[in-house]
C-alpha cells in the first residue's frame, strides 16, 4: 500500500491517553482549530504530529516546505489572542467536550501578512480565507499533544480515519484507489469524471469535506444525503466509498489542492482528481491553476498521483456529459451551472435540469431549500 507523507512514510496517530494534570488555561477550539486537531491527531495530515514550531511555520511561509524540507503547502496553526506562560498546560475543549492537552513548548509571532500572500496568492481581505486569517490570534504555539478523547463527532456517520480507510482498502482487494474531494452536491459532471476514472482503478473514494465552509455552501449534512442517493442509485456499491473529510476549508486554491492531494496519500488513495478551480473561490484564481502547481513539484515530493480533468459539461448536441477535449459543438450547446447558479435556483424554487444532476439528488436539494 501507498506509503503515509514524509520522510519516515508512517502515519503520526496520536493514541487517546489518560492526562491528570492540572490545565492552566482551558482554550474553547473555534471550527478551523477543531478540524485541525482532528486532522493532526488522525494522521490525516501525517507528517504533522502537533501544531506547527516556529521553524515549520516559518518555513512553510517562506518555501512550502516542511523545515526538514517535506512538501508542506500550508501552515498549520494553533492561534491564540494573548500568549499563554511557556510550559503551561493548554486545555483544549470544543462544546463541552474536553478534547486534548498541550504543553507548551513554543511561542512566537504570526508573520501574518507574509503568510497571507504565501498561501492565498492574494491580501484581499474579501477572500474568505484571508478574512478568517485576518480575524484570528496573533500569538501562534506548540506543543506535544495529549489526546483525551476522540475529537471527532461522526455526527454524519460516515467519518473513517486513515487507519480505518487503509484497512478498508486492504480488505477490498483495491490496488489502486482514487480520491474525489468536494465541498458540493455531486452534479452529473461529477459523476462522469468517477466513472471515466473506474474504468481503469480499482475503488473510488467519494471524500466530501464536511469542515467549516462559507455560509452560503450546501449544508454537510444535504450534502451527504445527496452523495448518499447518488451512490445507492448509479454507483458499483463493491468499489466505492464514501467517507468524510473533516478538515477545514481554506479556500487557498492550488496550494489547498496540494494539501488535499497529501493528506489523501495519507488515506491510503493511489490517485487524485483534481479538476477546474479546485478548492478555489470567485475569481482569485486560474481555471487550471490547482493542477498547474503539480507540475512544478520535485521528484519524490509525493507519492500520490494526480488525474487532471478539464471542465465537463451536458451537451444538448451530443446528449452527454463531455469536456472541451471530446466536443465539438459551441458554448451556445452546453449547459454549465455554477454553485451560485444553483444556490439561486434552489432559494427561488426553480427545478434543476435532470441534464445537469440526477432526479434523487435534484429531490435532496429542492426538499432543503423548500
Amino acid at each position: 500500500m501507498i506509503e503515509a507523507h514524509g520522510p519516515s512514510g508512517s502515519l503520526k496517530v496520536a493514541p487517546i491517553v489518560r492526562d491528570d494534570r492540572r490545565v492552566d488555561q482551558t482554550i474553547e477550539l473555534n471550527e478551523r482549530q477543531l478540524a485541525d486537531l482532528i486532522m493532526i491527531t488522525s494522521g490525516a495530515y501525517s507528517p504533522l504530529e502537533t501544531f506547527m514550531n516556529e521553524a515549520d511555520y516559518i518555513s512553510v511561509v517562506k518555501l512550502g516546505r516542511l523545515s526538514d524540507s517535506t512538501l508542506w503547502p500550508i501552515p498549520i496553526t494553533l492561534d491564540l489572542a494573548e500568549p499563554p506562560l511557556p510550559g503551561s498546560v493548554l486545555g483544549l475543549t470544543h462544546k463541552g467536550r474536553h478534547l486534548a492537552n498541550v504543553t507548551v513548548t513554543e511561542i512566537f509571532e504570526a508573520l501574518l501578512t507574509e503568510e497571507i500572500t504565501s498561501t492565498f496568492g492574494t491580501d484581499d481581505p474579501k477572500h474568505p480565507g484571508v478574512a478568517a486569517t485576518l480575524s484570528r490570534g496573533r500569538h501562534l504555539v506548540s506543543g506535544p499533544i495529549a489526546l483525551l478523547d476522540e475529537p471527532n463527532d461522526d455526527v454524519h456517520g460516515r467519518y473513517l480515519t486513515p487507519v480505518e480507510t487503509r484497512a478498508i482498502f486492504a480488505i477490498s482487494k483495491w490496488k489502486s484507489v482514487v480520491a474525489f474531494q468536494t465541498r458540493n452536491p455531486i452534479h452529473r459532471a461529477h459523476e462522469y469524471l468517477h466513472k471515466v476514472a473506474l474504468e481503469t482503478i480499482d475503488g473510488l473514494f467519494i471524500h466530501p469535506l464536511v469542515g467549516a465552509t462559507k455560509d452560503d455552501d450546501v449544508p454537510a449534512e444535504v450534502r451527504m444525503k445527496a452523495y448518499e442517493v447518488l451512490i445507492d442509485n448509479y454507483y458499483p456499491k463493491e468499489r466505492v466509498l464514501l467517507g468524510t473529510y473533516p478538515a477545514a476549508m481554506r479556500y487557498a486554491g492550488p496550494k489547498e489542492a496540494l494539501l488535499h492531494a497529501i493528506s489523501r496519500q495519507n488515506y491510503g488513495c493511489t490517485h487524485f482528481i483534481v479538476g477546474r478551480d479546485h478548492a478555489g473561490v470567485g475569481d482569485y484564481y486560474g481555471t487550471y491553476a490547482a493542477q498547474e502547481i503539480f507540475d512544478g513539484l520535485e521528484d519524490g515530493d509525493i507519492k500520490i498521483q494526480i488525474i487532471k480533468f478539464e471542465h465537463s459539461f451536458f451537451c444538448t448536441k451530443c446528449e452527454g456529459v463531455v469536456s472541451k477535449r471530446s466536443c465539438p459543438h459551441s458554448a451556445n450547446d452546453h449547459l454549465v451551472l455554477s454553485g451560485t447558479k444553483v444556490r439561486q435556483m434552489l432559494r427561488e424554487g426553480t427545478s434543476l435540469p435532470s441534464q445537469f444532476t440526477r432526479s434523487e439528488v435534484a429531490k435532496v436539494l429542492e426538499d432543503q431549500y423548500r
